[in-house]
């Protein structure tokens, strides 16, 4: 009888001593539970990043008409392909009606951001407004639109009043302060044509002895240029002193058309030019232009750059401004190996 009872005790308190190692036991796994936590919540950030590879760009271009839109074109395609970003790429061929169409299908197709060079200012105010809705982020490279900040993350591209500001310093050297001017206009509406207008009269302002005696837009291209300024010359034959151009191209179809009239540009009608293309500067170097004031088209390592910032959610300047130059023909041969376009 002693015998069971010592027996049931020992069992009783074998019983006891595992309950309480149990016991003892269950406060270790809470104490590791936060470190789990802790782990988890460090890592999603991270990972929700899209890297270059992940993103899918659409980019509404103007089209093709000058040598600078096409090398602004081939700087935005090359740098996708050698980023490996997917891109969708509409030519709009000067027409913005095309450009609204490619932005509301890169809308239907989701993707990340979009990329447009608007061909004039205004009348994108409701297609912005559908990007921004779809949670779509838009991204204005080279030419500004006339819509509120909140429509778009981002303008990359130039000063183009400025650029008008240094034609008109340039014009006044190359004139030495006097002379009556014509002028070949970009394409009508466009942030380009009004502000390179704007800024050249701002700084010909105080130059009386400056005078534009006739404007016309040449729509940025170098056959609607010469035509214009076929017209100009009948008009106003030697009366002309010198043309300023709002790009290069418009330029060198006006070279053409003073060559075809008798004149000598360069010499008998001073030209100041706007975009430094390689064209431009052969046409220093052969005596036939005064200067080319710069705006940068290879612009595609900057935008890409901008994009991945703008779908991770980082901030950016609402402007991010090009670098560029002014160029005379005294150096114009020693930098053209160095003009990509």
């Amino acid at each position: 009888m002693k015998l069971s009872k010592v027996l049931l005790f020992i069992v009783a308190l074998t019983t006891i001593l595992s309950v309480i190692g149990c016991g003892a036991a269950a406060p270790a796994a809470p104490a590791e539970a936060p470190k789990e936590e802790a782990k988890a919540e460090a890592q999603p950030a991270s990972s929700d990043k899209k890297t270059y590879e992940d993103l899918v760009v659409g980019y509404a271009q103007i089209g093709a008409e000058s040598e600078w839109r096409t090398a602004n074109t081939a700087s935005i395609k090359e740098e996708a392909e050698k980023l490996g970003v997917e891109l969708k790429f509409s030519d709009a061929q000067q027409k913005q009606e095309n450009q609204i169409k490619a932005i509301r299908s890169f809308i239907a197709q989701q993707v990340d951001v979009i990329g447009v060079s608007p061909v004039v200012e205004t009348g994108w105010e409701t297609v912005f407004q559908e990007a921004k809705d779809a949670g779509i982020p838009v991204i204005l490279v080279d030419r500004r639109a006339a819509v509120p900040e909140d429509l778009y993350a981002t303008y990359l591209g130039s000063d183009f009043v400025e650029e008008g500001r240094r034609a008109g310093e340039a014009m006044d050297k190359v004139l030495e302060g006097k002379g009556k001017i014509v002028e070949l206009v970009g394409t009508v509406g466009s942030a380009p044509a009004n502000d390179r207008a704007k800024g050249f009269r701002e700084y010909i302002a105080d130059k009386p002895d400056m005078e534009i005696i006739a404007s016309q837009s040449g729509d940025f291209t170098r056959a609607k240029g010469k035509e214009v300024m076929e017209a100009f010359l009948k008009s106003y034959g030697k009366d002309i002193n010198a043309l300023y151009a709002h790009n290069d191209d418009m330029a060198i179809g006006a070279i053409q058309a003073i060559e075809e009239y008798g004149l000598k540009p360069g010499e008998d009608i001073k030209i100041v030019s706007v975009d430094a293309v390689r064209g431009a500067f052969e046409a220093m170097i052969a005596g036939k232009l005064n200067c080319t004031v710069e705006c940068n088209p290879l612009l595609g390592p900057q935008f890409y750059e901008l994009a991945l910032k703008v779908v991770n959610g980082e901030e950016v300047a609402k402007w991010v401004p090009s670098e560029e130059g002014v160029y005379y023909p005294e150096e114009a041969e020693a930098l053209l190996p160095e003009r990509k376009y």
